[in-house]
């Protein structure tokens, strides 16, 4: 008969909440705003759910264990069991066999011995995660010399996992005590914790979080990054290709049949993908401006408008609110720049072969922008039920714009979601966000393209957002305004046109 006993587990990764439950005893502590690289803020059990979650998740390399007691250990039995240590000693464990051969043993004892063996093995991953706590002596380091009057008195501390939560008086200006806490934090223990200057939502004060930074070290993927983008990357070429040969869309299963029909819409993709392009070189060339670290884009592909964009993951930890607002703002504004310039072309610009795309009028009434712009430009050409020829870049450039503007909807991780939380907090764009997802649900109900970017949004992308180092600080007035203008122009894209197009409509009642 082979006996083998349950092996210890492997030391694995888990997510580490981060964040501020407050009013629980200490034996209890643990944060409910949780870490998480991009790729998930709560505080009391009893709190919302948003509080459960809040903070996304980094992962920690040390799979997590959690210590219900936090009574400081005497002193003298660490002395003792130093020196036993140091003169070679060691203690039996109580009810530990003296035995050096034991006596013959049944099936039913063996089964119990391992049976505790395995519970004596589970104890090992919170053994190593106690050997990463912040010592008693660091922490008064930090309480007395890294923190002070001058940048944030520390009225009570409690404990986080691996790390301490200080409860007290922030003063001066936010961002400029961040800066200091951090450097005495440098210069007093180098790059070994990292700070987090947090809001609690209980009662809207600052709290700061020192956490050892080997806890906040990043996942590794199973499949390499770039190999699952690539894949996502063609299935998006292919949907692009499909949505602007119109043969083929009341067909699916027929394209594999005629793939040489593809070819037709390769003009149309190329538009589309070029706006979709420059969106996601804003983001890049302005992240690799302010140091944010972003992961290879996703882009989703979509059989009713060719892609849903593209989903990036933020791979570090963002300074502060104003770095991540100009992160995500970056990527709508340089899209939304370049399709406005290409829709305006196409209304001026007749078509090359004399036709283009013969449209009704009433589509106009889909988008309040691109009906707006119609109007203005088209004049009284433009009539209800009416035929129009228009030049097919108008309808090629309304596709970047419109998914330019459904990831800047204010919700999740999507690129509104973030500017929202980087002008007004985390509080604010929750409950911003969870209006925008639930108003998208109802209009899933009479729109098939918001049905499955509600799911999309739900099941990848509704966050919450990693915490911020501070998250304090308010951003400048002039990025918020850009901001709210993402938001403004993502909005009159998807609002429909609810003005009739001629006089005669308002006179015939």
């Amino acid at each position: 008969m082979n006996l083998s006993l349950a092996a210890a587990p492997p030391s694995s990764s888990f997510r580490s909440n981060l964040f501020i439950p407050l009013s629980r005893c200490a034996s209890c502590f643990q944060f409910d705003v949780r870490l998480h690289h991009h790729s998930s803020n709560g505080f009391r059990h009893s709190r919302s759910h948003h509080h459960r979650r809040a903070l996304k998740q980094i992962r920690n390399p040390r799979k997590r264990g959690i210590a219900c007691s936090v009574t400081e250990p005497d002193g003298n039995n660490d002395d003792e069991d130093k020196e036993a240590h140091k003169n070679g000693e060691t203690q039996p464990l109580e009810g530990s066999f003296e035995q050096s051969t034991p006596p013959p043993v049944d099936a039913e004892q063996l089964n119990k011995f391992s049976d505790e063996n395995k519970e004596q093995n589970d104890t090992q991953p919170q053994q190593l995660d106690e050997a990463i706590k912040i010592p008693k002596e660091t922490i008064e380091i930090l309480k007395n010399q890294v923190f002070g009057f001058d940048t944030f008195f520390v009225t009570s501390q409690d404990p986080y996992e691996a790390g301490v939560l200080f409860k007290g008086n922030l003063r001066g200006q936010p961002g400029k005590s961040y800066e200091k806490i951090s450097k005495r934090l440098q210069d007093k223990f180098g790059d070994e914790y990292r700070l987090f200057l947090l809001v609690n939502p209980e009662d809207d004060k600052p709290v700061a979080v020192v956490v050892p930074r080997i806890t906040l070290q990043p996942e590794t993927a199973a499949v390499p990054e770039w190999l699952a983008a690539g894949a996502f990357g063609l299935v998006t070429v292919f949907t692009l290709l499909l949505r602007n040969v119109p043969a083929l869309q009341s067909n699916l299963l027929s394209t594999f049949d005629n793939l040489n029909l593809l070819k037709d819409g390769l003009p149309g993709a190329l538009v589309t993908a070029l706006v979709l392009g420059i969106h996601e070189l804003g983001h890049f060339l302005v992240a690799k401006n302010t140091g944010v670290k972003l992961g290879v884009p996703y882009f989703v592909p979509s059989w009713q408008i060719g892609s849903f964009g593209a989903i990036t993951r933020i791979r570090n930890i963002v300074p502060n609110r104003e770095v991540l607002l100009k992160v995500a703002a970056a990527g709508p504004i340089a899209g939304f720049s370049l399709g406005l310039v290409l829709l305006l072309l196409g209304f001026v610009l007749p078509p090359s072969d004399g036709i283009g795309v013969v449209v009704d009028a009433s589509v106009f009434h889909e988008s309040f922008l691109a009906g707006g712009i119609a109007k203005l430009l088209l004049g009284n050409v433009l009539k209800e039920g009416t035929a129009i020829s228009l030049n097919p870049l108008v309808i090629w450039a309304w596709a970047g714009l419109l998914i330019n503007s459904i990831n800047s909807i204010p919700a999740g991780e999507l690129d509104g979601g973030r500017i929202s939380f980087a002008i007004w907090g985390r509080k604010a764009s929750f409950r911003l966000s969870g209006f925008s997802i639930a108003l998208l649900g109802f209009s899933s109900l009479l729109n098939d393209v918001a049905f499955y970017w509600v799911v999309l949004i739900f099941f990848l992308q509704r966050g919450p957002i990693a915490p911020l180092s501070d998250e304090i600080t308010d951003p400048d007035q002039k990025y918020v305004a850009l901001g709210v203008a993402v938001l403004l122009l993502g909005l009159l894209v998807c609002l429909p046109y609810p003005f009739p197009f001629t006089d005669e409509t308002l006179t015939s009642f």
